[in-house]
């Protein structure tokens, strides 16, 4: 374990080269050569060098980077505690998502967020080609059957429904995406199906006018053929 070394307004202090820079304010770094990047203002790296010029972030760990002849240093894997089974106090909690970079965040739907806004309209229909399948996990010890679909198909229907790792290989599928596109199939369906009640109304009310008319007629038959018998 190395030290923590901060940083206030004052001369930092440096223990095991953590923040070797003398600029910024408010910063706090843990972890051998922790934070040396660092000229911002109040940040937070454990084990990770920080960049430069940037204020207000926090870093843990380090991407993949080479240390030695075939060797190369990184985080692959997270655990925290107090998270799961845990219900937040605020009902207005969001899903948080990661970026290729590592930085985790929320998805914004605000109409400010975004240009280009038009109806979806018969973009949505290639999840009609989609294929779900139920699968289990090959890490996954219990065998819980999963449902889901296969991201390699998907891509082969639309490549912009998929998700590409470091490599470039596909990785996973856009599901929220893939939600949206299902909900605009849905509304089409829908507005499908109500313009045919409505028909099916109209026709019903003709039908029954229609009757109504015969019923008339075979009434004034009958009158008829009664007068003529007298």
């Amino acid at each position: 374990m190395y030290p923590l070394a901060t940083r206030s307004s004052t001369p930092p202090l440096v223990r095991e080269r953590s923040i070797a820079t003398p600029t910024g304010a408010h910063n706090s770094a843990l972890g051998a050569s922790a934070g040396a990047n660092i000229t911002g203002n109040w940040n937070i790296d454990i084990e990770n060098e920080g960049g430069s010029g940037e204020s207000n972030t926090i870093r843990i760990g380090e991407p993949a980077k080479p240390v030695g002849p075939n060797t190369m240093v990184e985080q692959l894997r997270t655990f925290i505690a107090g998270i799961r089974g845990v219900t937040t106090g605020n009902a207005n909690a969001v899903p948080v998502v990661i970026d290729s970079d590592g930085q985790p965040g929320t998805v914004s739907s605000s109409r400010r967020f975004k240009d280009e806004i038009k109806p979806m309209n018969k973009a949505s229909e290639t999840i009609l080609a989609l294929k779900p399948v139920t699968f289990h996990y090959k890490s996954d010890s219990t065998g819980t059957p999963q449902f889901g679909l296969i991201a390699e198909e998907v891509a082969k229907v639309n490549p912009n429904l998929v998700v590409r790792d470091a490599d470039g290989q596909i990785y996973t599928v856009r599901y929220e995406a893939v939600n949206a596109m299902l909900l605009n199939e849905f509304l089409k369906e829908h507005r499908t199906v109500q313009e045919l009640k409505s028909t099916a109304t109209t026709q019903e009310a003709i039908i029954t006018q229609l009757k109504s008319a015969i019923a008339q007629q075979q009434n004034d038959f009958v009158a008829t053929t009664a007068e003529q018998q007298k």
